[in-house]
């Protein structure tokens, strides 16, 4: 079989230190605004000449939190509650055979002159922080988008939005900017889908924040401490 080797071009930095807490899919949470850092050697604006006048793109990059030897033909898909098993190529797993992943993010705006070259400032990335990017592309809706497509086991989105519950005494703990993106995240469910303990307290690191909740009824988020 033959190999290629393919390196990191960026890296993306954003709100999410772990993977607990990640949005399930791009685009979910849309207001959270990430860095897309080049590596040295790709540090070119010629390389961006043009991305402006694209509203939205693609990201190729790699589960790096997710390293196991090995692989298997079928996995257990947390969208049917991690009971039954489907083959890994019908799903979006991130244990796959070569660990890779494909978003949809968009284009806020792009620096071309910092310290660190150029950099894109995106929104809508289910990606943690400091994972490693392969590839940038366009998105382009004529042909990229396709409403009427069927979705499998997924024919819907999967969250149902909680209501969250958060004294403002803890809320303002938050700065001003991420409130309101912080509790979007806190909205659409940061559990495990398989895990409806109601005495269990979760912890979410979120830029820099430890937030600490619990869930009631799958229907009321009530935040316990962010510190």
């Amino acid at each position: 079989m033959e190999e290629v080797t393919i390196s990191a071009i960026a890296r993306l930095y954003g709100a999410f230190p772990q993977k607990f807490g990640i949005p399930r899919q791009s685009n979910i949470v849309d207001n959270i605004v990430s860095r897309i850092v080049f590596e040295p050697e790709y540090r070119n604006v010629d390389a961006l000449r043009g991305i402006d006048d694209f509203d939205y793109l693609w990201l190729v990059w790699r589960f790096s939190a997710n390293e196991r030897q090995g692989w298997s033909p079928t996995v257990r898909p947390p969208r049917l509650g991690g009971n039954q098993r489907m083959g890994v190529f019908a799903t979006r797993s991130s244990f796959r055979p070569n660990g890779l992943a494909l978003s949809s993010v968009r284009l806020v705006r792009v620096e071309r002159h910092t310290e660190n070259g150029p950099v894109l400032y995106v929104t809508g990335a289910d990606i943690m922080d400091g994972t490693p990017i392969y590839d940038i592309k366009p998105y382009l809706p004529y042909t990229d988008a396709h409403p009427d497509a069927r979705s499998g086991f997924a024919p819907v989105a999967a969250d149902s939005l909680l209501e969250v519950i958060c004294e403002p005494s803890l809320l303002g703990r938050v700065g001003e900017e991420l409130r309101e993106p912080l509790l979007d995240v806190l909205a659409h469910d940061p559990r495990p889908s398989y895990q409806h303990d109601e005495e269990r307290e979760y912890g979410l690191s979120f830029s820099g924040y430890d937030v600490r909740f619990k869930v009631r009824d799958d229907k009321v988020l009530y935040v316990v401490n962010i510190f």
